[in-house]
C-alpha cells in the first residue's frame, strides 16, 4: 500500500489509494484527505502565480457527492484577484462529475504580535490526552490511517488530536496548511452522537476560518455536534495546534435515522 493519500497523474489529476477509504462506505473515500488535497491545489496554483505570500484565512467547502477510490482531476481558478486580498475557487471532480468545490479567501500577512490575542478555550495538549482507537467506530483506511488521542466528555463532545504519518501527495511537500487540512473532516466522527449503525449523519460541507497557520503534525479539536428537531445537525470544533487554538470549523450535516436491522 502507498505511504500517501493520493498519486499524482498529471498537472491536474490524482490518484487516490486505500488510504482514502471509509468511513460511511469503504468503497468510497472517507472526503477529509480530499479537502486537504484542494487546499494543496490552492497554495500550489497560488506559488505558481505570486511570490508575495498571501496566506489562507478561510477554506469553504461545499461537499457535492460521495467519490469512489480512484482517480480525479482538480482545477483552480482566481474568482476575485487583489494586491493583498484574493478569492480562490478549486473543484475536485470524477469523471466529469464536479464532487467538492472549495473557495479560499488569500490574505496580506502582517506583523501583528502585539494584537496577538485568542480567547477561545484550550483544550489539553496531545501528551496529557489518552489513546482512543477510532476504527472500533469507523472503518475504511482514512480511520486506519490517523493516530487519534481524545478525551470524552459526554456523548456528542469531545477534546482530540489528531494526526497522521501518511503524507497527502506522494512525492510532494505539502505546505502545513494542506496537512492539516487533510485531517480537519474527521471531526465529524470523533465524538458522536449517536451510533453510526442506527443513524446516519453525514456532513455536506466544511468551513475553517483560521488567524493563525497551523504548525507541527497534531492537529487538535474541541468538538461538539448538535442534532436539531428536523433532520439537520452541526458540529462545531474550535482548531487547535500544539500552541493552542487557531481558529474555529463548522460542518452542517443530514441527520438520517436508519431503518431498523431484520
Amino acid at each position: 500500500m502507498a505511504e500517501a493519500y493520493f498519486e499524482r497523474t498529471g498537472p491536474d489529476s490524482f490518484r487516490a489509494t486505500p488510504h482514502v477509504s471509509g468511513a460511511w462506505n469503504t468503497e468510497e473515500q472517507h472526503i477529509a484527505p480530499a479537502l486537504g488535497l484542494l487546499a494543496h491545489v490552492v497554495e500550489t496554483d497560488r506559488d505558481a502565480r505570486r511570490d508575495d505570500g498571501l496566506i489562507v484565512g478561510r477554506l469553504s467547502y461545499d461537499i457535492l457527492g460521495t467519490v469512489p477510490v480512484g482517480e480525479m482531476t482538480t482545477s483552480a481558478r482566481v474568482v476575485r484577484p487583489g494586491r493583498t486580498i484574493e478569492l480562490v475557487e478549486a473543484a475536485l471532480s470524477y469523471e466529469g462529475r464536479d464532487v467538492v468545490l472549495l473557495r479560499a479567501w488569500l490574505l496580506r500577512p502582517d506583523d501583528t504580535a502585539h494584537l496577538h490575542a485568542r480567547p477561545l478555550p484550550t483544550i489539553a495538549g496531545p501528551e496529557q490526552t489518552p489513546p482512543w482507537d477510532a476504527s472500533a467506530v469507523w472503518p475504511g483506511g482514512f480511520i486506519e490511517s490517523a493516530e487519534v488521542r481524545r478525551a470524552q466528555v459526554e456523548p456528542g463532545h469531545a477534546a482530540f488530536w489528531v494526526r497522521s504519518p501518511v503524507e497527502l501527495v506522494a512525492g510532494e511537500q505539502a505546505r502545513p496548511l494542506a496537512q492539516a487540512a487533510r485531517l480537519f473532516d474527521i471531526a465529524n466522527g470523533m465524538t458522536v452522537r449517536q451510533d453510526p449503525r442506527e443513524v446516519a449523519f453525514p456532513n455536506v460541507d466544511l468551513t475553517a476560518h483560521l488567524y493563525a497557520e497551523p504548525q507541527g503534525e497534531w492537529v487538535g479539536f474541541d468538538t461538539r455536534v448538535s442534532f436539531g428537531p428536523g433532520g439537520i445537525g452541526v458540529t462545531s470544533s474550535v482548531l487547535h495546534d500544539e500552541t493552542g487554538p487557531i481558529g474555529t470549523m463548522s460542518q452542517v450535516l443530514t441527520v438520517r435515522p436508519l431503518a431498523p436491522r431484520t
